[in-house]
């Protein structure tokens, strides 16, 4: 596995941890590898946990230095990375744990929200849809992605004022199932684990297909709408110019 991630399989269930070094940020090398590891989990394993191994993060979302660069062309490729990884891991065939231990920004946050199980550590980290606050609108693809787990109220919230939660109001918003202490992060994963063991994987594929395939076909249509050059970079003429986080 390269630089930036770590695969362990054991009695089927895939760990695929993010590790980039710094604070995770989704590249579009960097999602090319999740993508990759989730071929590999597809193949070999009966439920994934994606998770992150760096302190106080789970991803700062997509590289903003592409954003600001003006490269039109990087941008796309990273933007389209993420939304077909998003949109894989809303009809992945096998039961997905997200863990939130740390801030997940944009990109971050779409990955926790495609996933079936979202966990969530108690602590002073934020999850959202902040793009707003940067000066770019969210994408299609990621609004019909939160539109099927959000309450309504906080999308709009997220969505158009670029509010971020902490664990417990994102519990409450949809973003979260559970939130537990950081000490009990991993006997509640492992419960989380369990229980998944004991459904019926064919069915469960089956379910969620059938759940999801309105959102799947929204996310898809807004892929082939938005994320062509074409469409980018006449949004890209409409936009202000990105603020980077000081």
């Amino acid at each position: 596995m390269a630089k930036g991630l770590t695969y362990e399989l054991k009695d089927g269930v895939a760990r695929v941890g993010l590790d980039d070094g710094k604070v995770n940020v989704m590249s579009a090398a960097m999602l090319g590898e999740i993508g990759a590891a989730f071929d590999r989990a597809e193949t070999e394993a009966r439920i994934v946990v994606l998770r992150s191994a760096r302190p106080g993060v789970f991803s700062a979302g997509f590289d903003l230095k592409v954003f600001a660069s003006g490269d039109a062309a990087g941008s796309l490729e990273m933007v389209r990375a993420g939304a077909e990884l998003a949109l894989r891991l809303m009809s992945f065939p096998h039961p997905t744990i997200g863990v939130m231990e740390g801030h997940a920004f944009p990109m971050g946050t779409f990955l926790l929200l495609a996933c079936d199980v979202r966990l969530g550590a108690r602590g002073p980290h934020r999850m959202g849809l902040n793009e707003v606050a940067i000066g770019i609108a969210p994408p299609s693809f990621a609004i019909e992605l939160a539109r099927s787990r959000l309450h309504p109220a906080w999308l709009s919230r997220t969505a158009t004022l670029g509010e971020m939660y902490e664990p417990e109001e994102a519990l409450t918003a949809g973003f979260l199932d559970r939130v537990v202490s950081p000490e009990a992060i991993d006997n509640a994963l492992e419960e989380i684990i369990a229980a998944l063991r004991a459904i019926h994987m064919p069915s469960h594929a089956t379910a969620k297909k059938r759940l999801r395939q309105p959102a799947i076909d929204a996310m898809r249509t807004a892929i082939e709408r938005e994320l062509t050059m074409a469409a980018y970079e006449a949004s890209s003429r409409a936009r202000k110019e990105v603020a980077m986080p000081a």
